[in-house]
């Protein structure tokens, strides 16, 4: 046997540990974010249930692999040279794949992009086996694929989306009428009965999607159930009802146990099903090459022993569970694709992550337009009645919660009971799916999508949406074209696409882990306990460095615009479009700071907003100095004059020294010279205004470029509005700065 298969399987079993993390995390929301969402505990005691779950998911399942082994292929087709290759080009494209959308925080279906790799790698193998083989064509590729079975599974995509997010929508709107926001009173009369009703489920979909298989319950126990399910619902609601009667009447938070159990039994099934998608091709791929070895080291014997079912050794299983477990606490990927759930769902206004499309807006006013001819028909005193059962807590109620423990409960029991029906009826329901689709559809009939945020959420949850249906054809395609590369440059291709694999995960999971990232760097972050010296600090700090920055990439861009580097005009973009997007947040964040102003000082809070909206307009117009540098340079187009450059290093030396005495009396609070500022402005002012008047006179006589003439105005242009906004933002932050330090004089003065 070629020692390639070796190195081949060494491979798997590292693939295989990369898998279970980038899976796990991609996996995560499925089971964490209702807890998450509704804040039912401590982080730790959240993940620390997730972690029972899965333990026990993994030590109950009985490994099953058929999916991996047989599900999609016919193995009896294929020698063991075919099938290792096969399975390399999958679990090479699944790493790639999973760590892709883990990194844009998007949530995705392990299941689907299996399936469509598996699909993709061996319609690749069996192609190149037809082509090499003048006996087989084309039409005999059904021989090899059981393609049945895979495009069943793909199919319940659409299916999953549609159905839960309705369901999902049905059962919040009517619970949400029947406990309204402030749930407590109704809590104690129908609490005991709908957490029942919510045990019923999440311990069915449990047994029945968790441990189905595990050996705890025998088949006559199952078939029981099975054909007495009405009874047995029935029997275990009246049970987890009286139960929960019983722990509400010693004071126990019955949400929460609901919340947590259901955590649980989430994290439970998806081990035990969900794990042959990560490890269940490189254990297929062990047990070929356990095969050959044993036949001798024949790499042209077929595998059809693959067909048969296989079980998994425990202690891999046990391994499995701790990389995932392990995987849960340190992830940042994991936490990552939860807060997109986590914001699309949320009850706050905060910072959308999605902008707005075409299609977006369309259904948005289609959506207005139905709500609009559903008050029209409806009786008024009906909508004033159910439109109160929908009025929402006020900010402090509410908390910093994403939701509360009503819709946490529906998104767990929905979910649980969705797929389980889905099961029952042989429908390939994903999970993944149901989860998303159930919180989108709670979260638009709790009414959390409002019509400053709809917009917005719909075209996160389209994305979302796209990114699946993209799984399965990027999956396909890239394990096709890496199966087939495989298959035509045996070793020497395996090498070059490791190479090439390993490099690009190391980029993702390596070198860009080093950058910050935008949300941890992000400036003037208001925390909900944060006093007026907190909002002080926080924006004088902000300020200092925004403005030496600008100082710093103006300066750099004006030098790199003169002697043509590209490369730094390209660096100056990225950091004045960066400093906008950091601007604009901190103005639509304006809002939370200023309920911490409120109570200092109405004034405060003014000076506040010209602060932020000073800071913003300075890197706007930086930005618009730097882009159009950029593009010139980019585009090739003739060079700055000398006579123009000249001009331009007049002026950067004016701009440079203002700079300087704004910085230095932001860092030192001391404004005795903005006096001084105002004089050097208005020199700077008539300089740009000889400079305008020297590019006309160029003009008339033809001596320049139009292009050249137009950057050159627009820097110009944008310089005077920078500097202009710059001593604007001095001003007020001078003010600023007076009316929070007299703030605490003011105080005394009242109490005495």
């Amino acid at each position: 046997m070629s020692p390639i298969f070796t190195v081949i399987i060494i491979v798997l079993a590292l693939l295989a540990i990369l898998d279970l993390i980038v899976g796990v995390s991609n996996d995560a929301v499925n089971f964490l974010n209702s807890a998450l969402g509704a804040k039912v505990a401590p982080m730790k005691v959240i993940l620390a249930v997730a972690s029972v779950g899965i333990l026990i998911g993994v030590i109950t399942s009985n490994g099953m692999m058929e999916v991996a082994r047989s599900g999609v292929i016919h193995p009896e087709m294929f020698t063991f040279h075919e099938i290792m290759f096969l399975f390399a080009g999958v679990m090479l494209t699944d790493v790639i794949l999973l760590n892709t959308f883990n990194s844009l925080g998007l949530p995705t279906s392990t299941t689907v992009s299996l399936i469509s790799e598996l699909l993709g790698s061996a319609v690749a193998v069996a192609s190149f086996k037809i082509f090499a083989d003048p006996d087989l064509s084309i039409s005999d590729l059904g021989t090899f694929i059981n393609s049945g079975k895979a495009l069943v599974i793909i199919s319940g995509i659409l299916l999953s989306v549609v159905i839960a997010f309705t369901v999902g929508s049905i059962i919040m709107y009517f619970s949400r009428i029947l406990f309204t926001f402030r749930y407590a009173k109704a809590l104690k009369r129908y609490g005991a009965v709908w957490c029942g009703i919510s045990i019923v489920g999440i311990l069915y979909f449990a047994i029945f999607q968790g441990m189905k298989s595990s050996g705890l319950f025998s088949a006559d126990v199952l078939n029981y159930i099975n054909h007495h399910i009405v009874i047995v619902l029935l029997g275990v609601w009246v049970v987890s009802s009286i139960v929960m009667w019983v722990l509400q009447m010693l004071k126990v938070d019955i949400m929460k146990i609901t919340i947590l159990a259901g955590t649980m039994a989430l994290a439970l099934a998806f081990a035990g099903n969900d794990l042959v998608n990560f490890i269940g091709v490189p254990l297929a791929g062990l047990d070929s090459y356990m095969m050959a070895l044993n036949n001798g080291g024949n790499e042209q014997m077929l595998m059809g022993d693959l067909a048969k079912p296989a079980q998994a050794n425990i202690w891999f299983l046990v391994i499995s569970g701790l990389v995932m477990i392990l995987t849960l606490f340190f992830s940042r990927s994991a936490m990552r694709v939860a807060e997109t759930q986590l914001n699309l769902s949320s009850q706050h206004d905060e910072e959308e992550r999605f902008g707005s499309s075409p299609a977006s807006r369309s259904l948005v006013r289609t959506a207005l337009a139905l709500n609009n001819f559903y008050k029209r028909i409806m009786p008024e005193a009906l909508l004033e009645r159910i439109n109160k059962r929908f009025t929402p807590l006020s900010e402090e109620e509410r908390g910093s919660a994403s939701y509360d423990h009503i819709r946490a409960v529906v998104n767990l029991t929905a979910a649980a009971i969705l797929i389980c029906i889905g099961t029952s009826f042989k429908l390939p329901l994903s999970t993944t799916y149901v989860v998303f689709m159930v919180a989108m559809g709670s979260s638009l009939a709790d009414r959390a999508w409002g019509r400053d945020s709809a917009v917005y959420r719909i075209t996160g949850v389209m994305v979302v949406i796209s990114g699946w249906f993209l799984t399965a054809v990027v999956g396909f395609t890239l394990s096709f074209i890496i199966g087939f590369f495989l298959m035509w440059g045996d070793w020497i291709a395996f090498v070059i696409i490791l190479i090439l694999c390993g490099y690009a995960l190391c980029h993702n999971l390596i070198f860009k882990s080093k950058k910050k990232d935008a949300e941890e760097v992000e400036k003037l972050k208001i925390t909900g306990d944060a006093k007026a010296e907190d909002v002080l600090y926080s924006c004088t700090e902000t300020v200092v460095e925004t403005m030496e920055d600008v100082s710093s990439i103006y300066n750099h861009m004006l030098v790199a615009l003169y002697t043509e580097n590209r490369k730094v005009l390209k660096e100056a973009v990225a950091q004045s479009e960066m400093m906008y997007k950091e601007a604009n947040k901190r103005k639509y964040n304006m809002s939370a700071t200023l309920k911490h102003l409120q109570e200092q000082n109405i004034e405060t809070g003014y000076f506040y907003v010209q602060v932020v909206d000073y800071l913003c307009e300075v890197s706007k117009a930086l930005l618009h100095c730097t882009r159009p540098a950029y593009e010139h340079i980019n585009n090739n187009h003739k060079s700055l004059s000398e006579s123009q450059i000249m001009d331009l290093k007049t002026i950067n030396d004016e701009v440079d020294n203002i700079f300087a005495s704004i910085n230095q009396m932001l860092r030192d609070k001391d404004f005795t010279g903005i006096d001084d500022v105002m004089t050097m402005r208005d020199e700077l002012f008539t300089t740009i205004a000889e400079s305008i008047k020297n590019q006309i006179r160029r003009l008339k006589s033809q001596e320049m470029s139009t292009r050249a003439s137009e950057l050159y105005l627009n820097i110009l242009n944008e310089t005077k509005n920078m500097v202009l906004q710059s001593r604007n933002l001095l001003k007020s932050q001078a003010y600023f700065l007076n009316k929070i330090n007299d703030e605490p004089v003011a105080a005394v003065k009242s109490a005495n």
